[in-house]
């Protein structure tokens, strides 16, 4: 029998962003049997489970979320064995495993694009994805005025004269979900994982998938193309894309009604506001939707109550949970996000993060942490244009938008680079260039040391799964002085932020049961959290 509380409603999952995690065989790439090493040191940390990003066959423009080749592992990051090693691990440790699926786009690689691009205008191969004619006397224009997520226009002209569609870059052609056969191809790819023991996946772009029938002109195509989060409506959103969820949502629960084992999916939802957002996770679509509202959020109390009081109306008035989020391999890391843009960050970024980390932590539902969080890594913000990989900076030249700052490989041990990420490897160059002041962060000094980022997620982890008044529930706020948010939890837990730099009196007496940095009985220092238990 399936649980009556299921173990995703309020799980923390550790995102392993697989590149950079841990390397086994000293080529500076973290790989499959590098994450099943890690898996002991993520048991400790207190996570339910993994995410994985792509490890799937792929060029890599995209470093994996252009696929080559849905059903089988890269020979960079392993093979099907080594997977169902890091399975077989992850079973014994208790460790719940996600997969990334990618079902927007492709690579140009894909043998179904190749396929396209060898047939005929009008062929059933080019059906799966968007092939269409040129305007203006020629075809020498695109088809229409959209813009690409990653920079320059979303079409891109072949040989013969037609144009394709790819809303991110020309290596990831957007397949057509308005075809069959697109369909029944990802309902194959979810049941060859799921009966290797797949715990759920991680849907990438889930709000694209369809777009409108006649690829129309958008009506601001420069507001689309302003940010890389921006949206085309034309191209996201559109109400077919609920049927594939309803459908994937099916295939889940056909194979919890075998064995009693929740699977889940949860989504990468980019859409305006928790109204559309809750549309995504009612009962019979995606169990979760990341949250991005609070990762957006500016650090200031309002803004932080504003966009989790929308959150519990509007989402978890699905009846599902809202899943929190504060980092992820696309986001500026937290330490630099909300401190002075400095190359090692700032002691007043490093509060901060830890601050809405406690915070994060005792909100209903689930949350996600991206690897390195739990080490108080910053931002790589000096990473010079030459080792730049990221197809935004390629495309744009810019570097305001670019993700490597948060994707460079982890610091685990040592004084200098690899800092034990290529073990075995002293000498191993990663993939991205490490800075000296890793060693700072390197996971063997935040284990020794229990002031340290590590020591407050582990506790923090071990709290939410020990009390009952944490996890899945509800919240009520409290009365809070400017600047400060506070709130209970279940049956007199308290959790209080107090986002400016000055100490005010903490709303509850005593010495706090877990605090974001010092707090003394009775104050709440600037920029901390803390928890209570005890009678308001």
């Amino acid at each position: 029998m399936a649980s009556k509380c299921p173990w995703w409603r309020d799980a923390v999952i550790y995102q392993v962003y697989v590149r950079s995690f841990l390397d086994s065989t000293g080529d500076g790439i973290g790989d499959l049997a590098g994450v099943r090493a890690g898996l002991p040191y993520l048991r400790k940390l207190g996570v339910d489970g993994i995410w994985l990003s792509p490890f799937y066959p792929s060029p890599q423009a995209d470093h994996g979320y252009d696929v080559a080749d849905y059903r089988d592992v890269d020979p960079v990051f392993g093979d099907l064995a080594e997977f169902d090693l890091l399975m077989t691990t992850a079973r014994r440790l208790g460790v719940r495993v996600l997969l990334d699926i990618v079902p927007n786009h492709c690579s140009s690689a894909h043998p179904d694009f190749r396929r396209a691009l060898a047939a005929a205008p009008g062929s059933p191969d080019r059906a799966r994805f968007h092939f269409a004619d040129g305007r203006g006397p020629d075809g020498a224009e695109p088809p229409n005025n959209w813009h690409a997520m990653f920079g320059g226009p979303a079409w891109t002209r072949v040989d013969d004269g037609q144009w394709y569609l790819h809303m991110f870059t020309p290596e990831q052609p957007d397949w057509n979900w308005r075809n069959p056969e697109v369909a029944a191809d990802f309902d194959a790819t979810l049941r060859f994982w799921l009966d290797r023991g797949v715990d759920g996946f991680r849907v990438d772009v889930a709000a694209g998938l369809y777009k409108h029938p006649g690829l129309p002109d958008s009506p601001d195509p420069e507001a689309d193309a302003r940010t890389r989060d921006s949206v085309n409506p034309l191209a996201w959103n559109q109400p077919e894309v609920h049927d594939v969820w309803r459908h994937w949502r099916a295939v889940c629960e056909e194979y919890t009604a075998r064995d009693g084992r929740e699977r889940l999916l949860v989504g990468e939802v980019s859409v305006p506001t928790a109204r559309e957002h809750a549309r995504y996770v009612r009962a019979d679509e995606l169990h979760q939707a990341f949250f991005f509202d609070l990762l957006s959020a500016d650090w200031d109390a309002d803004a932080f109550r504003k966009v989790i009081s929308e959150a519990m109306q509007d989402i978890a008035g699905t009846g599902s949970t809202v899943t929190w989020v504060l980092n992820n391999h696309d986001q500026v890391r937290t330490v630099t996000r909300y401190g002075e843009p400095t190359p090692q960050g700032s002691g007043l970024g490093s509060a901060r993060a830890r601050a809405a980390a406690l915070l994060m932590l005792a909100l209903p539902g689930a949350a996600y942490i991206y690897q390195g969080e739990e080490l108080g890594l910053p931002e790589v913000v000096d990473l010079p244009d030459d080792v730049l990989t990221d197809p935004i900076f390629r495309r744009t030249g810019n570097r305001a938008r670019i993700r490597d700052g948060c994707r460079v490989p982890l610091p685990w041990s040592g004084q200098a680079s690899p800092f034990g990420f290529s073990f075995g490897a002293e000498g191993a160059k990663p993939w991205l260039p490490q800075p000296s002041y890793f060693a700072e962060y390197a996971t063997d000094r935040a284990l020794a040391d229990t002031r340290s980022f590590w020591h407050l997620y582990r506790d923090g982890l071990h709290l939410r799964a020990a009390l009952p008044q944490l996890g899945e529930g509800t919240l009520t706020w409290l009365d809070t002085p400017p600047g400060v948010l506070a709130f209970v939890r279940g049956d007199g837990l308290v959790c209080a932020v107090n986002f400016t730099t000055a100490p005010i009196p903490a709303p509850v007496p005593g010495t706090p049961l877990l605090a974001s940095g010092p707090c003394p009985a009775g104050e709440l220092p600037g920029s901390t959290a803390a928890w209570w238990l005890g009678d308001l």
